[in-house]
């Protein structure tokens, strides 16, 4: 009886959430219920989810309206009026048209108008929906004859009367307007309620035709959905069994190229896997992938295939991954085994720059009725409540500003506006806001999109469905990841820039070429991998140097070890021990040595925690599910480890375990709640970071530049900047004559791109050239301006920075000529270039020191190019020792200057600690831990230039400066602003 129902997916007007909404209808004891919240389906399979187990028939709708005013509500009678319903939603989230004040016919729907939007006529499938408010309406004769085609309608859309004031927040929020403002007409009434389908009658008893229309609604509207049946594209050809027929000969050939055709143990895992796959009607899913990739490898683009995919030998015969599951014993049950009660997916990676074409591609192959990323929903967090909420209540920015800068969760403040910003902050906590997309999951569909979700249309065009990742997956929809990272676009372009630069062909796709190269386990070593993906952080270049890592399964160990799980548990410093001191350690139990003797016996990947709950434990296997999904990024639960605990204690006990050595294994366990890796996406990173490191090693100067090019990794790109000089680079400028939007390279020549250039908008830099393309280089500044159309502000940055250094002019020249080849015309604001001839003047020779132009590049670079920081130094002192001699003085307090570039706070029972990567005068790295007591007479001040005294501490030969003081370091004063003496200032000139 209840046919409007919104819950808090009507984005900025319910109030509700399914599970409020449910429970209440519940314990009123209410038979049927309909969820008709406004223009999306997005909570549906939650709501019938939730209907089902209350017992309560769901119908589902969608409500419609222009203006913020309701003009009608569409209720499907099937999944035909369902698919309708979305297919209307859609066509107008695409066109962007506001939806008709009356409502078009679709098929298999009732249509219910409010009776202050009644429409001149009915057609048999339309109804008009009367209020309890508005019963004595009916005596009237313009409705009493209408009365066969009524039906009740009460909106519900708070939980109770004390939320009201929380939905008109969310209206005033919507309509960006104060609250005092806000109209309230567009607003719900504080009695929309629930009530009992038994109050209902009663207030319409005198009407039994609404009743009797009420009721042929929810008797003859019908949704229902048979869930975990498969809604991915079913067959990749024509059939099943054609399917299954090619990716069997896909394999075998692959399997021959990469093995040979006599390994048994190869063709007996493929046979293996092959039927497992078959039995579960997986062959199309590893053919839409392949067809991915193969296209993806037709446009000359490299791709990553990682995640628990990579444990598949047919993936990797058939080009998906290049982990070679034998090699590293990953198992198949990891990603698709009979019992897997999840759907698997591949983790594909792109290079940043390719993965918009990869994506069209896959709407365009497979139809863009039949694909749509999956969606997501943002929901308000406590800075920006209070920011939305102050707002509404008509706080002034600085106010907010204030607010939120000492916002916690109890308010301080007696001011009864904070009061209530607090009050209505904590129940919006959490609340949905705006509708988004998966980052990158996308769902091919054997039936068009639209028969299972309305679709929305960001600015991107790509179709959205209104559901997330976990509703696909209860649906039986198995998404793809189609994922970009810019590690790949270094590598790419580092092949291109080889290329172009010696005229040399890398075919870094052979990953023979690069995994355990000695030229890169060198590197790897000693931790020389700063602008390599995953392995060129502080943490995880003083974690390879600690281990030594100088080979392929080191660093695979390495890559899930560094990850929190295994860190947060303490495990990580007993593994670098182990590795270190491999026969001076004593397993905790002959499980670990059976089954983790690869790892010392420490739990590194998902896989060893699911064998140790196995083979210690004796869990069973569902269990080992739930851990592994406890553990995983997509469902992280402590709540679902917390389930299992119990279960495996009391099951050591039987095993005769002792319980405290029981305890401490499983409370390893348990960290892996936080983010783990499985060993396949470890080895997949591994495999990416040696393809790095082996540009890097073997082409330095091509490397760093595509860094630069792709927007740096974890560092920013001075540092990039500074790799390459130690490299052998020469650094220049921007110049208009041969720098492009990112930097280039000429031989061991590097000219910076103008993207890093501030104040230099997109459109400036593609007229400079855009128009170099044409024409030709520049050939003078005034050539430049005759040719370009450019305002003075920005001539000036092009000179500042030393992008027309090729006309041997200096700075100061350049600016008079550019001042004299501009007037203002007192009608336009703009410069306007006067075409004739400039006279020429000589000017006098000046004397320029470095540190201008140095100067200069801070300014507008944001780092100087010309010179070392360390040159800008008032001071010349630079330290006791270098960090070449720090393994020379263990445990001794030591003074030196470094030049700040990393730093990383870690929450401490004392307070923040942190740890600090710096680069010594001679250009070398280091590292510095600083302790809270330190910290709080010497704190940081931002980047620049510090004196440093601490304490040499070494661990594993790997030294760390432990903080005792430390104090910034002033630059010079600015060259360019120096007041000159003007005995002195004869023949010079002050810009």
């Amino acid at each position: 009886m209840l046919l409007n129902c919104h819950s808090y997916y009507s984005l900025r007007f319910g109030t509700m959430s399914l599970a409020q909404l449910v429970n209440r209808a519940k314990e009123l004891k209410i038979k049927t219920l309909a969820l008709t919240d406004i223009h999306t389906f997005y909570g549906v399979y939650d709501f019938i989810r939730l209907c089902q187990q209350a017992a309560i028939k769901p119908l589902i709708g969608a409500e419609f309206r222009v203006d913020q005013r309701l003009q009608y509500i569409v209720i499907a009678k099937s999944e035909r009026g369902f698919t309708a319903i979305n297919q209307y939603i859609s066509q107008h989230n695409k066109t962007k048209q506001p939806f008709p004040t009356k409502a078009p016919y679709l098929v298999d729907t009732f249509v219910i108008y409010p009776l202050e939007n009644c429409p001149p006529t009915l057609a048999d499938h339309e109804y008009i929906g009367v209020k309890m408010n508005q019963r004595n309406l009916l005596y009237q004769e313009q409705w009493k004859k209408l009365a066969h085609q009524m039906v009740v309608l009460h909106p519900v859309t708070i939980q109770h009367s004390e939320e009201y004031e929380l939905h008109r927040i969310l209206q005033a929020i919507d309509q960006n307007t104060l609250l005092s403002k806000l109209d309230p007409n567009t607003c719900a009434l504080p009695d929309e309620t629930l009530v009992s389908e038994a109050t209902l009658s009663q207030h319409f008893a005198s009407f039994p035709s609404l009743l009797a229309n009420t009721e042929k609604i929810t008797t003859e509207a019908t949704f229902s959905f048979e869930s975990r049946k498969s809604r991915n594209k079913l067959h990749f050809t024509d059939s099943k069994a054609r399917d299954l027929q090619l990716l069997t000969q896909l394999a075998q050939e692959g399997l021959t190229r990469r093995y040979g055709s006599k390994n048994t143990e190869a063709q007996n895992r493929l046979t293996k896997e092959l039927a497992v796959i078959e039995q579960l009607s997986f062959a199309s899913y590893f053919l839409i992938i392949w067809d991915i990739i193969t296209y993806s490898t037709s446009q000359g683009f490299m791709h990553i295939g990682r995640g628990s995919g990579a444990n598949s030998l047919v993936g990797y015969c058939i080009g998906i991954t290049n982990v070679c599951p034998l090699e590293l014993d990953l198992y198949f049950e990891r990603f698709l085994n009979v019992n897997r009660k999840s759907p698997p997916d591949f983790d594909i990676d792109w290079s940043w720059t390719d993965r918009d074409a990869i994506i069209d591609y896959i709407f365009d192959r497979y139809g863009s009725e039949h694909v749509a990323f999956c969606g997501a929903m943002s929901t308000f967090k406590s800075r920006s409540i209070v920011r939305e909420i102050g707002k509404v209540y008509g706080l002034a920015k600085e106010e907010l500003d204030q607010l939120n800068s000492r916002y916690t969760k109890d308010p301080i403040d007696n001011n009864s506006v904070v009061q209530l910003i607090h009050q209505y902050g904590q129940l919006l906590e959490g609340f949905p806001n705006q509708r988004t997309m998966h980052a990158c999951g996308i769902l091919i569909s054997e039936e068009p999109i639209t028969q299972f979700t309305a679709l929305d249309y960001p600015p991107k065009g790509y179709a959205v469905a209104q559901f997330d990742m976990h509703i696909a997956e209860d649906i039986g929809f198995e998404k793809f990841d189609i994922l970009s990272q810019r590690g790949i676009g270094h590598i790419n372009e580092t092949v291109a820039l080889i290329q172009q630069n010696q005229n040399l062909t890398v075919d870094i796709r052979n990953i023979a070429l690069s995994k355990n190269e000695s030229r890169s386990n060198a590197y790897l070593q000693v931790g020389n991998t700063i602008g390599c993906f995953y392995i060129e952080s502080p943490a995880m270049r003083g974690l390879l140097r600690k281990l030594k890592c100088n080979d392929y399964k080191t660093l695979v160990a390495a890559s899930s070890i560094i990850r929190p799980g295994v860190a947060q548990s303490g495990m990580m410093q007993e593994y670098i021990y182990r590795h270190n001191h491999p026969n001076q350690f004593e397993y905790f139990h002959d499980v670990f040595k059976d089954q983790l003797g690869e790892t010392y016996g420490i739990m590194v990947y998902q896989e060893d925690v699911i064998k140790i709950a196995l083979h210690y434990g004796g869990l069973p296997a569902e269990d080992g599910d739930i851990l592994r999904r406890a553990m995983s990024g997509k469902s992280r639960s402590k709540e679902g480890l917390q389930a299992v605990r119990n279960r495996f204690l009391t099951l050591c006990a039987a095993k005769g375990h002792p319980q405290a050595l029981s305890e401490e294994i499983y409370r390893q366990i348990e960290s892996f709640a936080g983010y783990s890796f499985c060993k396949a996406h470890s080895a997949s990173y591994a495999i990416e970071s040696y393809q790095s490191l082996y540009l890097k090693a073997h082409y330095p100067l091509e490397f760093m530049v595509a860094v630069i090019n792709n927007q740096g990794g974890f560092y920013r790109t001075e540092v990039y900047v500074h790799e390459a000089k130690m490299s052998g680079a020469r650094v220049f400028p921007p110049c208009i004559n041969r720098s492009n939007q990112g930097a280039t390279l000429k031989k061991r020549d590097i000219f910076l791109g103008f993207d890093l250039v501030k104040n230099l908008n997109t459109a400036l830099i593609n007229a400079i050239l855009s128009e170099r393309q044409r024409q030709g280089n520049y050939t003078s500044l005034e050539n430049f301006i005759q040719r370009v159309n450019i305002n003075l502000e920005a001539l000036e940055t092009l000179i500042f920075i030393g992008a027309f250094q090729f006309t041997g002019l200096q700075k100061n020249e350049l600016l008079i000529q550019a001042k004299l080849l501009y007037h203002k015309n007192k009608s336009n604001p703009t410069w306007q270039l006067l075409q004739e001839p400039i006279k020429q003047f000589n000017f006098p020779k000046l004397k320029r020191a470095p540190e201008e132009d140095a100067f200069d590049e801070l300014e507008y670079l944001g780092f100087p190019v010309s010179c070392s920081p360390f040159n800008l130094l008032q001071t010349k002192f630079r330290g006791e020792i270098t960090t070449k001699d720090f393994l020379y003085h263990k445990d001794e307090n030591t003074r030196l200057v470094g030049y700040l570039i990393a730093l990383k706070p870690i929450q401490i029972k004392n307070g923040l600690m942190y740890f600090g990567t710096w680069i010594d005068t001679n250009g070398d790295y280091f590292d510095t831990v600083h302790f809270p007591t330190s910290l709080q007479q010497y704190p940081f001040q931002g980047s620049g230039c510090y004196l440093l005294l601490g304490t040499i501490q070494i661990e594993y030969d790997v030294p760390t400066l432990h903080i005792l003081k430390m104090a910034k370091l002033p630059f010079m004063t600015d060259p360019r602003y120096q007041v000159v003496d003007k005995q002195n200032a004869k023949g010079k000139v002050k810009l």
